[in-house]
């Protein structure tokens, strides 16, 4: 049996999917004594219960998105994620609640300035691959869906859907290693990535099923007059023409791994908090004795 299969993953979470989930899910009650919202921490506090109980994690890495508006990938298209609306200073301030809440947890938590929370979770992802540890990724966004590979997985926890790589295959439609081409040809609406005009999912997934990847593709045109695929006469030409775009969004698509200022071997394992400083974030913050009890129980696991 693969030794990988018989390990424990180590627990990789995107924090930023469940904060913001929290914001716009929870009610505007949530406040501390100040009167500041304390929704999105009350909501990530309750996610972090829910992972930390059900999985019993003796390693986690919890990485946020601190680059919101600085992020090097706005250095090589500056309308990266230009569609998404600047982070209010309620909101700001509950991400470093957040952070804060975990680090009482004993939880390590990553940030950066300029790298993505997806970079972060790419860089130590494959530091655990080094140390032949698997991993599982915890989020709801399927551009981390590329960093799965033999015995990870890839968790959506909030629709309690688990993907190893054949699952991520089956649901995408494409392996882990070519969501970044997939990507780059069929848009992200999300990150406001356009793609090729013309190009959507299944015709995407069909162009990687049959080429591999985009270098591939562009080396081949010529052969794609010939496949079943719906448009096929013209797609050549199309992509001919959008190859510049489809370079540069394939730049924006595939994660950074390597990360320099993170130190090596990446320390995740959970080291129990801190008692007094978990006590002082909940007195600041007006939670309830349920939450805070439980909170409690999860620091002592």
């Amino acid at each position: 049996m693969n030794a990988m299969a018989t390990q424990q993953p180590a627990y990789l979470v995107d924090a930023s999917v469940y904060v913001f989930r929290a914001w716009h899910s929870m009610p505007d009650r949530f406040m501390d004594p100040a009167g500041n919202p304390t929704n999105a921490v009350y909501g990530f506090a309750r996610f972090l219960c829910e992972l930390l109980e059900q999985t019993r994690a003796e390693q986690v890495g919890v990485a946020f998105d601190e680059s919101l508006t600085s992020p090097f990938r706005n250095e090589i298209y500056p309308d990266y994620k230009a569609n998404r609306d600047p982070a209010p200073e309620e909101l700001k301030r509950q991400f470093a609640w957040c952070k804060d809440l975990a680090r009482s947890l004993g939880v390590a938590v990553f940030a950066d300035n300029r790298y993505e929370a997806d970079d972060l979770i790419a860089t130590l992802a494959a530091d655990c691959r080094k140390r032949q540890h698997p991993v599982c990724v915890v989020s709801g966004d399927k551009d981390l869906a590329q960093l799965i590979g033999e015995g990870d997985t890839w968790w959506d926890f909030s629709r309690r859907r688990r993907l190893d790589a054949a699952g991520v295959h089956a649901h995408f439609g494409v392996h882990p290693w070519q969501i970044p081409d997939f990507l780059a040809l069929a848009g992200d609406a999300v990150d406001n990535i356009p793609g090729v005009p013309g190009v959507g999912p299944k015709t995407a997934g069909a162009l990687l099923t049959h080429f591999g990847d985009l270098d591939a593709i562009y080396s081949r045109l010529d052969e794609i007059a010939w496949l079943k695929i719906r448009g096929a006469k013209k797609l050549a030409a199309r992509l001919r023409e959008h190859e510049a775009a489809a370079r540069l969004a394939r730049r924006l698509t595939g994660l950074t791994s390597d990360i320099p200022h993170i130190e090596r071997p990446v320390q995740l394992r959970c080291n129990g908090g801190c008692s007094d400083s978990l006590d002082a974030l909940l007195d600041g913050l007006g939670f309830g004795r349920p939450l805070r009890e439980r909170l409690h129980r999860v620091r002592e696991l």
